[in-house]
């Protein structure tokens, strides 16, 4: 059991929430709060890591007293090639957001796009326009049966290389450059997963609009969002429900 005073023992099992910003998140507290209400003896504990450390504290991981950690946001692309083993979702994707030691090795798995997807169904959305061809989109699009996905990009020519790397057949493929105003209010919800630095282009945007980036990281669909009046949700925005998706995940459940 948890003591009260919130005091690590050697039986504390430990986590870390492994960000650029790590102590800026409230994923730590969140998450902290709910060892508690369960009588978990655990503890996540927030570590600020650049980018440049980030390989060498992962790596590390497999011989420290931390029992896994969460991966945030911005190093997700970067966990992959640092793993011994990993789910079937992380290979495909190249992306990972959550690892646990096990002895002297690391495995991968990922949470945070799961909470996203119950988040458009518990919205009632169903018809999604999703824009970019990063490992972020690969891994909505392998979870995304039961949605209607039309897929927005710079390049056609990168689309179409990215139908077929996830495998989708007579996708709705669409162009989405500058000089080119589009209206996506005809969609429930827009998931901006691109590398665009702005999305002028689009001329007006859906009910909801989500992308996973953190409260520290520029999101060009927020400043979209701000400018036309419209509702944005960052991975900050579903922080509750994320640290209750990351529990259960450690849990096994």
């Amino acid at each position: 059991m948890m003591n009260n005073a919130n005091e690590i023992s050697k039986e504390t099992k430990l986590y870390g929430f492994i960000g650029e910003h790590a102590g800026a998140s409230h994923m730590s507290a969140v998450l902290n709060k709910i060892f508690k209400s369960h009588g978990d003896n655990a503890m996540m504990i927030p570590m600020n890591i650049r980018e440049d450390d980030f390989y060498f504290t992962l790596s590390n991981m497999k011989k420290s007293q931390l029992n896994g950690a969460i991966i945030s946001n911005e190093y997700a692309y970067n966990a992959v090639e640092i793993l011994d083993e990993a789910s079937a979702l992380v290979k495909r994707s190249g992306m990972c957001d959550i690892v646990f030691r096990e002895g002297e090795k690391l495995r991968g798995e990922l949470f945070g796009m799961r909470v996203l997807l119950e988040e458009l169904k518990d919205l009632r959305c169903s018809k999604i326009a999703m824009i970019g061809t990063t490992p972020h989109a690969k891994v909505f699009s392998f979870l995304a049966c039961g949605f209607s996905v039309s897929y927005f990009d710079e390049s056609l020519e990168e689309l179409m290389q990215f139908c077929q790397e996830v495998e989708l057949k007579d996708a709705d493929l669409n162009r989405l450059a500058k000089g080119l105003e589009v209206d996506l209010s005809g969609f429930d919800a827009l998931l901006d997963f691109s590398d665009m630095s702005d999305l002028e282009g689009i001329a007006k945007l859906p009910l909801y609009n989500f992308d996973m980036k953190n409260s520290k990281e520029f999101s060009p669909l927020k400043s979209r969002a701000k400018e036309l009046g419209a509702n944005y949700r960052g991975y900050d925005d579903m922080i509750e429900k994320l640290a209750d998706k990351a529990y259960k995940t450690v849990k096994g459940q």
